[in-house]
Formats: structure tokens, C-alpha cells, sequence
């Protein structure tokens, strides 16, 4: 015991112990207490506590109630672990965020009855900037660039070269609140944002609830995502750019309620040479009486292609979308003509079947400009909503955010 003691206090520039948190600082000061330790390797935190700064170490969070100050860094080469039931509160007041670089990893696997959730001290859609990870893999941005500047206030560059690059795992997280403005205050973060994030990295069981941008948004990479559901987002539930091309992703479902743009926003940054992502199993629901955040907006179909976006869904849920302050909501709208020429009529774009009801202008496509081939397609009953399975990890205040796949 004395000889852990000495060891420690011989350390003591790099950790310091109290009596009753845990913290992390931008000069990785460890202020601990209880079971929470510290090593020349890593830190083990337990029950409450702050982090903050960058991670200069490897990092396992306990199950607990800890506040998130600022910008928290996880840079290349540190991990930061999160047990089951660990809940971060973000504080409003220094524009919060969670941030893992290239070559950083984050582990945060919850269970379906403990949830590992990101939330705010206000409670208010746009509160903080959310979790953000960064990858190494391809992307395509515009004019084909293989790396370009990221759009959250981090001045990251982004892209890479390994397509199964690992950033870690997200399962059983909850995200609440993100969307905080940023830049020149028009520009916003989303809930969860992916940048060149590869397909070694594993998203599961994830929730983006009442942000005011997108509920995810991926920067190319070639990630995929499982069970992921966007509830009360203000912009788009799911959007991508920079030809995103993931894979393997299925069972999603979004909820638009109050406020909300397009159900699916999808671009490849102008270039028509792209892998079209798969997703199987999809589920859009929009409520009756939302409105976009602009009134008399166009943004009020459930799936928007442009700048040569694309996608190949399969097993497509559409329910509510409806003509707004005179913009009509289509399933799917096609905004430009070469997007139709070069995705649509080489069967890179596909949205079938589809069982699409409760909303106007059934069974046809929609069109920015005059098509050189309008589609028209019959709605599918047999197509039914995605089957996710209630619990803590999507209910939020006591109120279950899949009642209505119910």
C-alpha cells in the first residue's frame, strides 16, 4: 500500500487525488475518488466527475453521472472505454462537444436497459454540438477530392485511404439536445456525425432525439449503421455527402415531429462516379402538422436525391408526408437532371418496395425540373414498418420513441 502510495504521488504532475471526482483536463489532470485510479497507461473513472480538454491517455468511464465541459478531444492513439449506464451531462454555457480525431477510438457499448446517453443541462434542442468521430477512410468530396475541411468548427481535415479503417463501436447510445450553432451562426452541428469513418467501426442501437440539425450525417467513409433511429430532429434524420457508401446498414427509423425538413437528404458533393450505400429495412414517419424550419420551404419529401447522391433501399416504411404551405412532399424528389441521368437511369438510385401511405401525391416521384423519365410505382402493403424492440436505450422522460412502429 505505501508503495502504491509513493508511486502515485510521484506522478503527481499528471494525476492528482481528492476526495470525490473524477476529471479529465485539457493538462489531463485526474482529480479522483472512490474506486477511480490512475496509471502511467490509463485512467479508470467511477461514479461523477468532469471531463474535459484532451485525452492524453487511455480513458474507461464507469457506470455514473459525469458532466461534459467544452471541447473533449479524443486524439490518435488514446481509447476512451464507456461502461454500461454511464450518462454524460453537457454543459451549455462553453459549447460542448465530444470529438474523437483520426486514429482516436471510442468504445461506448450500453445495453438495452442501460443506455449510455449523451443529454444537456438545459434540455433544449441545440444546446451542444454532440459526438462526433473521424476516420481514415475514402471519401469524395467536392471535385473529387480525397481529403477535405470539416464543416463542424473543429477545422479538421478529413479522408483517408483505408476503407476498414476501426474508430471503435457505439451501441446502445442516446444522444439528446445536439445541434448547436456554430461559425457564423447559421451553420449547425449535428446529433452524431461520421466523418471518413470506416467499416470497421461498429453503430448500433443508436438514438439522435430533438437536435436541431441532422440526427446523423456522414461525411463519406464507408460505415454502417444498424438499428439507428432519429427522433425530433429539426433539419434531416438522415443525410450524407461526400459519396458515403456504407454497405451494410439496416433498421432505421425516423420520427419528424413539430419541426423537420426532408426525411433523407442524399448528395455525393456533384461527383457521379460513386458506390450507391445499401440500407434494408427503413422506416419514415412524419407527424401531422410538422413544418420545416423555413416556412414554405420545399423540404417536406421523405427522400431528397441530389449532386449525384444515391442509395439502394430496400423495405421502405413512408407514412405522413404532406403538402405544405403549397410545396408538395413526394417519397422520393429528384432535384436535378443529372442526377436522375447518371444515378436513376443506371439503377444507382432504388427505392423499393416501398409501401407508402397516409400521404399526398401516392405512388409517384418527384421532380425539380422536367424528367426525361418520371417515375411512377405501386405502393407495397405488404412492406411493414422496421421491428425494434422497446426499452431504456429509446425512451426518453418516460415516453417510448418507438410507440409508433407499434
Amino acid at each position: 500500500m505505501k508503495k502504491n502510495i509513493l508511486n502515485l504521488l510521484s506522478l503527481a504532475a499528471v494525476f492528482a487525488v481528492t476526495s470525490c471526482t473524477v476529471e479529465i483536463r485539457e493538462e489531463a489532470d485526474i482529480n479522483g475518488g472512490g474506486t477511480g485510479t490512475g496509471t502511467t497507461t490509463g485512467a479508470v473513472l467511477s461514479g461523477t466527475g468532469t471531463l474535459t480538454g484532451t485525452l492524453k491517455q487511455n480513458t474507461v468511464v464507469k457506470k455514473g453521472t459525469y458532466a461534459l465541459e467544452g471541447i473533449v478531444k479524443v486524439p490518435e492513439g488514446v481509447s476512451l472505454t464507456i461502461e454500461p449506464g454511464a450518462t454524460f451531462t453537457a454543459k451549455t454555457s462553453v459549447g460542448s462537444s465530444l470529438v474523437v480525431l483520426q486514429g482516436g477510438k471510442i468504445y461506448a457499448e450500453g445495453t438495452a436497459s442501460e443506455p449510455i446517453v449523451f443529454t444537456s443541462d438545459n434540455k433544449k434542442p441545440g444546446d451542444w454540438g454532440g459526438v462526433t468521430i473521424y476516420g481514415n477512410a475514402p471519401i469524395k468530396a467536392i471535385n473529387g477530392a480525397s481529403k477535405a475541411l470539416s464543416e463542424d468548427g473543429n477545422n479538421v481535415y478529413y479522408g483517408g485511404d483505408n476503407p476498414n479503417d476501426n474508430s471503435g463501436s457505439l451501441k446502445y447510445v442516446r444522444v439528446e439536445y445536439g445541434g448547436k450553432k456554430i461559425g457564423d451562426g447559421t451553420s449547425e452541428t449535428n446529433s452524431m456525425t461520421f466523418y471518413s469513418v470506416g467499416a470497421g467501426t461498429v453503430l448500433e442501437n443508436l438514438v439522435a432525439y430533438m437536435g436541431t440539425d441532422d440526427g446523423y450525417e456522414f461525411f463519406g467513409g464507408t460505415v454502417s449503421g444498424k438499428n439507428l433511429v432519429a427522433y425530433g430532429n429539426y433539419d434531416d434524420s438522415f443525410d450524407w455527402q461526400d459519396a458515403w457508401s456504407g454497405q451494410n446498414n439496416s433498421n432505421w427509423f425516423a420520427y419528424q415531429t413539430s419541426i423537420g425538413n426532408f426525411g433523407m437528404e442524399i448528395e455525393a458533393s456533384g461527383n457521379a462516379d460513386n458506390t450507391a450505400p445499401k440500407v434494408n429495412g427503413l422506416t419514415l414517419i412524419r407527424a401531422a402538422g410538422t413544418k420545416p424550419e423555413t416556412a414554405g420551404s420545399i423540404e417536406v419529401s421523405a427522400i431528397q436525391f441530389k449532386k449525384h447522391g444515391n442509395g439502394i433501399f430496400s423495405n421502405v416504411f413512408i407514412d405522413g408526408y404532406k403538402d405544405t404551405d403549397g410545396k408538395k412532399a413526394y417519397a422520393v424528389l429528384i432535384q436535378d437532371a443529372a442526377t436522375e441521368t447518371e444515378q436513376v437511369n443506371k439503377n444507382k438510385i432504388s427505392v423499393s418496395p416501398v409501401n407508402h401511405t397516409g400521404s399526398d401525391n401516392q405512388n409517384i416521384w418527384g421532380y425539380a425540373y422536367t424528367p426525361n423519365g418520371a417515375k411512377t410505382f405501386t405502393s407495397d402493403a405488404t412492406v411493414k414498418k422496421v421491428n425494434l424492440t422497446s426499452g431504456n436505450w429509446a425512451t426518453v422522460n418516460g415516453v417510448d420513441l418507438l410507440s409508433a412502429l407499434k
